[in-house]
């Protein structure tokens, strides 16, 4: 029996070592569950395709969450640890929500990790880190770390949408993030020391160590504030790089009743306000 390719790779990152990439599905073939068929007909019509990671390996290893391995296929071993240690792995799970042992795939071989509708963003980091919100972390190839990483100042703590830590991954390698929106809606800005980017909301979801991020009132008066749906801004300063979402807010105000309408006129914050 001939194994075909059913997949198409949408991106792909290589290193010494691993190949990471995303894979979909070309088309879903449906089910004979009706239901289910009809769900299928309406998502190939909307153009959402199957995805999933995929990464080969060669004489190297791939740290992933528990459960998110789906099969893998070659002189592969898997292990679970607490990533920096018990301490470590405490932190981060208590102050970020990850967990406390993470998966550590070892070997030569294909792995796939498990499927969704979802969008993923390969970043390849070179002697750096990245910080991000809790969930966003999917998988990271060999020379990468992830740990917790504390607020830098009060504002962004308590009012800057994120908690008090959030998740970094440090070292170099390529990193495998759960991004809100589609790849190709994402906005990347690179900014220059001293330069700044404020949002009004939580839609800026990965930066560079190098960021520093705090929450400022915007320009209005208090009142004006309150009654014209904008509040705090989360302000980042640079030297580094910011990704933001800006189509999150719309997505998540679609999920709501009757939320279309609304959408034919701008009504200040997109739902994302922190």
């Amino acid at each position: 029996m001939t194994n075909i390719d059913p997949f198409e790779v949408v991106e792909s990152e290589s290193i010494p070592g691993a190949v990471l990439e995303v894979v979909q599905y070309k088309a879903l073939k449906g089910s004979d569950d009706l239901d289910v068929a009809e769900k299928v007909f309406f998502a190939n019509q909307a153009d959402i395709h199957l995805k999933m990671i995929r990464v080969k390996l060669d004489k190297s290893e791939l740290l992933i969450e528990p459960g998110a391995l789906y099969f893998m296929k070659g002189a592969l071993q898997l292990e679970s640890s607490a990533q920096g240690g018990i301490a470590q792995g405490l932190m981060r799970k208590f102050m970020t929500g990850e967990t406390l042992f993470q998966s550590r795939i070892k070997g030569t071989g294909e792995i796939y990790l498990e499927p969704g509708f979802g969008h993923y963003l390969l970043v390849n980091v070179d002697n750096d880190a990245l910080i991000f919100d809790k969930g966003v972390f999917h998988c990271a190839s060999a020379g990468l770390e992830v740990s917790a990483k504390m607020q830098q100042n009060v504002s962004s703590a308590l009012f800057g949408g994120e908690g008090f830590f959030q998740t970094q991954v440090k070292g170099s390698g390529v990193v495998v993030l759960n991004s809100p929106v589609p790849v190709s809606e994402l906005l990347m800005y690179d900014l220059a020391a001293g330069e700044k980017l404020s949002v009004d909301g939580n839609f800026a979801f990965v930066r560079t160590a190098g960021v520093s991020f705090h929450a400022e009132k915007s320009g209005k008066s208090l009142f004006q504030s309150v009654t014209g749906g904008e509040g705090l801004l989360q302000t980042f300063t640079g030297p580094g790089m910011v990704w933001i979402a800006p189509t999150q807010g719309v997505y998540d105000k679609m999920k709501l009743q009757n939320s279309i309408a609304n959408l034919s006129h701008a009504q200040g914050s997109m739902g994302t306000r922190t």
